[in-house]
């Protein structure tokens, strides 16, 4: 879990309006996202339960994929 110190502007009814992070907190939000969206693709892997491809033979496609990019 992290620790951020979100800086909360609210408008004069309490609705929130603005909310200010340091860098170092937004960079710990984009890696925790990272992390989620790492999770929810390695869970769709397993649902759709497709066959597997040895480790070396993955990594040469993802490199042919990116050469043609």
């Amino acid at each position: 879990m992290i620790s951020i110190d979100p800086k909360v502007r609210k408008d004069a009814n309490g609705k929130t309006k603005s909310v200010t992070l340091t860098a170092e907190d937004w960079d710990q939000v984009l890696d925790e996202l990272e992390e989620l969206d790492d999770i929810r693709a390695f869970d769709q892997a397993v649902a759709e339960d497709s066959p597997s491809i040895p480790f070396e033979e993955a990594l040469a496609e993802i490199e042919k994929n990116k050469l043609s990019d």
